[in-house]
């Protein structure tokens, strides 16, 4: 007869040993190998293939380490763990090590039947990790068995390397470019959302009313919104209307009260109260309504919504956050400040006839259109601002302009001449999306083509430094950047003027077949990116630019782009300064430009912003004053940014163009004194400082009191209990990779290492995660204390995949007394140590935990690891047991005399035959810690009854002892010393 073997026993199959997982059936068992991970988890046929229990075997006497064995196996083991004890069911098996802050969302989440949140912390932060913990252990706990994520396709692939590289999330891409191939694989009458579990959705995609209906019919039971504010419309219907189709799929998707909903968005509040109050709706329909005035009303808010600044998190569980001590403070390292420059330029005197020339054709052609009707005043319009904004840009944006249709040109109305022309000529910041934007507008309608012709080649020939001054002031700014160490981005907002400063400012070929140096030296790498490489293509160049630019200290890289990267990418690890060649004309986009390099794992301390304005060409100086200066006081003032109402900016620019068409550059100064332009002005401000007021008393209002940080600082012991704090990843990373003959350099938190001369096994592990190329060269692979690292970098987390591979290589040799070459770590030692004074036994003890959790798809079965360090004084048969933190200390004992190894061999064989004796006290421990994981399970979830109700938490038995270590007082005199 076939024995049943029970979640988390050990068996052993295939000549090796193996963990029973709860998926298992009698007659098949699902089964992960001893210290192995998810990758190589088995299925195994007990009528088929010898099957047999398992004991884990004891270590071997003679097999003697040194002091430092007991800490390296013990960190070694805990790393491996892929389902830690604790209160969270994924922390142990997801690849990223979240901040303290960054589980307050998680908490809350937790403490509700259906989750519903808005999670709404300031840019950089932050929010993609945060909404990530909480889908992966909803989904590890089986409250929800599917995941839509909802963003801009632009940022898909990104959602989809953020989940499968840090999460274990495998999530299909829906995109207009992928879901033919995708329901090519569908069986007759399948939904592709039922085919897929885990999708990544884009925006763009899910337009098309059938796929919108097909998606809401077959929706995952949790769904996470990315720019959250981009879906929702005010009561004045002023959104566009894709925002509004994504607002009536949001509502359709929320009606379902059993769905889980994560709203993600920096701007929950852009201006506009209405599409505010719908945002908290899709949350919880009586949130649209409550009253935020009352105490109530904001208690009842707070359950779902938490919104961060920077500075509420850059110290957390310190002592002014309510705790007793600094013991678990953490402190985040945001870059202090940016630093902001102006720099002006003046237009050439070819240039600037060309631009005269040009005002003066829009000029007519705006007055004679004024008197054929609206439809063509308005196709008008539209071509004079893109002609204006692209001669302002670069020469060549300004050639292609003047050679291209104006998209407004086949409008059959004003309404449509708008709806065509804005989106390409504005710089709305609830734009729907980015995609295709930095193309350069047309201005040609079909009139004046000759001299629109003849415009176009006086634009080409001003290309080059010596007519082009703009482009000769970025040289100038580019190489102080460059020699003061940053590697900066350069901003455009048309795809022809990015590709020209490409050419202008990278190395080229002449046309004599010779390489033309880049005006910025010869170490430097220049490369641009625009709307015309889908989103992984741009990833890849912005990869490709930095492996060109190498290792090299003296190396430096400039990346020219539009804004097709100003929204969701993050590019802190390569850059830090920001360039805005060309004005937008509403700040917020200024802000999502500065924000792909000011954010969480910039390096540097201080980011620098360089803007380029034009001091003769009518608009910029005037945008940068109203519109630019004012948007940075305020983020000043209050650490946030707050959007300008959209209609108010682009009152203010169309003031300006106004003038500009009748009056010419010359007259600029009288603007500001004129009366219509000081009405636009003044209505800018009071709506913009309305809006910084509200937003100002909302962050009040609704700061994060839902989690205290005491409960968070709890937590945070308990997941360090479990699975190791920082300090104790970098004592194992150093003590191991030192004792595995790699050459470290570095004696502070951080440090390299060359691991060129350890053992192969080793070697091969770490060269897919560092590069063949550095492991073959010996080339230093730096290990950092901050876990926000670049490519080629090591953080010194147990959730690293470098230092998995160094914990697996120290674990599987220290199993394996036969393994060759060095071996840090040991199962068993015999130390002489002024630490003690009486004999002392430390056991490294593995438990395993046998879950049931109840869940709303039915009961979960998991089975949870923990590793921990027990210790008693004298014989096994008349134990002694020390509190937990004084076993803990004798990890740090060190040996006072070296311990004759005959000796410490009869020792170790003594001690090794007793230990049946603390066979009853290692269960009863066990039952110890079950009942805490119990506890720790229903006090995250206190807060919602019916999730815990049904849970048990069994312990595994035996035990298994993995490692023995004795202590022996160093004077032989001291009472009990041979006991």
């Amino acid at each position: 007869m076939a024995l049943t073997y029970t979640a988390g026993s050990l068996v052993t199959a295939r000549g090796r040993e193996w963990v029973v997982l709860p998926d298992s059936e009698p007659d098949l068992l699902v089964l992960r190998p001893l210290g192995g991970s998810d990758d190589d988890i088995a299925a195994v046929f007990p009528a088929f293939e010898e099957v047999e229990p398992a004991r884990f075997a004891a270590p071997e006497p003679g097999d003697l380490g040194d002091q430092r064995a007991a800490g390296l196996l013990r960190t070694a083991l805990r790393v491996g763990f892929r389902s830690g004890a604790g209160p969270f069911r994924s922390l142990a098996g997801i690849a990223v090590e979240p901040r303290a802050y960054q589980l307050v969302p998680l908490l809350m989440a937790l403490r509700q039947k259906t989750v519903r949140m808005l999670i709404s912390d300031d840019v950089g932060i932050g929010k993609t990790v945060e909404a990530g913990l909480i889908a992966s252990e909803l989904l590890a706990q089986g409250e929800a068995t599917g995941l839509a994520v909802l963003c801009s396709p632009a940022l898909a692939e990104q959602w989809q390397q953020e989940l499968r590289t840090k999460f274990g999330i495998d999530a299909e891409l829906v995109l207009s470019s992928t879901v033919s191939r995708l329901e090519r694989g569908l069986d007759l009458g399948q939904s592709l959302f039922d085919r897929y579990p885990n999708v990544i959705v884009s925006t763009d995609f899910i337009k098309s009313p059938r796929h919108r209906d097909d998606f809401v019919r077959h929706c995952p039971d949790l769904v996470i919104v990315d720019e959250a504010h981009t879906c929702v419309a005010s009561d004045d219907n002023s959104a566009g209307a894709q925002n509004q189709l994504r607002y009536e799929l949001l509502c359709r998707v929320a009606k379902d009260p059993d769905r889980h909903l994560l709203l993600v968005t920096a701007t929950p509040h852009s201006g506009k109260e209405s599409a505010f109050r719908n945002l908290l709706g899709l949350v919880k329909p009586e949130l649209a309504a409550v009253d935020l005035e009352s105490r109530a009303g904001r208690e009842q808010l707070a359950q779902h919504f938490v919104a961060r600044k920077r500075a509420d998190v850059r110290q957390y569980l310190t002592k002014e956050d309510g705790l007793g001590d600094d013991s678990l403070a953490e402190r985040t390292a945001f870059p202090a400040d940016r630093y902001f420059k102006d720099e002006t330029y003046k237009l050439s005197p070819e240039y600037r006839a060309l631009l005269d020339d040009a005002i003066a054709y829009a000029s007519e052609r705006v007055e004679a259109a004024g008197g054929q009707g609206k439809r063509e005043a308005r196709i008008a319009w539209w071509s004079a601002i893109a002609l204006l904004r692209s001669l302002v840009s670069s020469p060549r944006a300004a050639a292609k302009t003047l050679s291209t249709r104006s998209a407004a040109a086949v409008a059959g109305s004003a309404e449509e001449a708008d709806r065509l022309g804005a989106p390409l000529n504005s710089d709305a910041s609830d734009s729907d999306t980015l995609e295709g934007m930095d193309v350069a507008p047309g201005a040609e309608t079909g009139e004046a083509g000759s001299r629109l012709a003849e415009l176009a080649q006086r634009a080409e020939a001003l290309q080059g430094t010596e007519h082009d001054l703009k482009l000769k002031a970025l040289v100038k700014h580019l190489k102080a950047l460059l020699a003061d160490g940053y590697h900066p981005i350069v901003f455009c907002r048309y795809i022809p003027t990015a590709e020209y400063l490409e050419a202008e400012l990278g190395e080229r070929m002449t046309e004599n077949g010779k390489k033309k140096r880049s005006p910025l030296g010869a170490n430097t790498v220049v490369k641009a990116v625009t709307g015309t490489l889908s989103p992984q293509q741009r990833i890849e160049r912005i990869e490709q630019l930095a492996e060109l630019a190498g290792d090299d200290p003296a190396a430096r890289r400039v990346l020219i782009a539009t804004d097709c990267l100003s929204e969701g990418v993050n590019l802190q690890h390569y850059f830090d300064a920001v360039v805005h060649y060309d004005l937008a004309w509403n700040p917020t986009r200024h802000d999502q430009r500065e924000g792909r390099v000011d954010r969480y794992g910039q390096r540097r301390d201080e980011v620098r912003v360089i803007t380029l304005y034009g001091a003769d060409n009518g608009i910029d100086g005037k945008v940068l004053k109203v519109l630019i200066k004012k948007h940075r006081q305020i983020k000043k003032d209050l650490g946030i940014s707050v959007s300008v109402p959209d209609e108010m900016s682009t009152g203010v620019t169309d003031a300006i163009v106004e003038w500009l068409l009748m009056r010419g550059r010359e007259d600029q100064d009288a603007l500001f004194s004129a009366d219509a332009f000081k009405v636009s002005t003044a209505k800018l401000e009071n709506d913009w400082d309305s809006a910084a007021e509200r937003e100002k008393a909302s962050r009040s209002m609704f700061a994060q009191r839902a989690v205290h940080p005491e409960e968070v600082a709890r937590e945070v012991v308990a997941i360090r209990g479990a699975l190791g704090g920082t300090g104790e990843i970098r004592t194992f990373v150093r003590q191991s990779l030192e004792a595995l003959n790699a050459v470290l350099r570095g004696t502070g938190e951080d440090f390299t290492a060359q691991v060129g001369g350890t053992p192969a096994g080793l070697r091969d592990a770490l060269a897919p995660l560092v590069g063949m190329d550095t492991v073959d060269r010996d080339r230093p692979v730096p290990f950092r204390t901050d876990p926000a690292i670049g490519r080629g970098e090591a953080a010194l987390v147990r959730t690293d995949p470098v230092v998995g591979a160094l914990a697996a290589h120290v674990l599987n040799t220290a199993l394996d007394p036969r393994a060759e070459g060095p071996r840090p770590a040991r199962r068993c030692g015999v130390i002489t140590t002024d630490a003690v004074t009486i004999r002392t036994t430390l056991l490294l003890v593995r438990y395993r935990f046998h879950l049931t959790l109840p869940s709303r798809s039915g009961e979960k079965q998991l089975v949870a690891e923990d590793a921990r360090l027990l210790a008693f004084q004298g014989s096994p048969k008349n134990a002694v047991w020390l509190p937990q933190q004084d076993a803990t200390a004798l990890l740090d004992a060190t040996a006072a005399a070296n311990t004759d190894a005959y000796f410490g061999e009869r020792t170790m064989t003594r001690i090794l035959g007793q230990l049946p004796d603390v066979a009853d006290h290692l269960a009863a421990y066990g039952e110890e810690l079950a009942a805490e994981l119990d506890a720790s399970h229903r006090r995250v979830r206190a807060a919602s009854g019916d999730i815990v109700r049904g849970l048990t938490v069994t312990a595994q038995k035996p035990a298994d002892v993995l490692g023995v270590y004795v202590y022996l007082p160093a004077d032989p005199a001291a009472p009990g010393a041979s006991a």
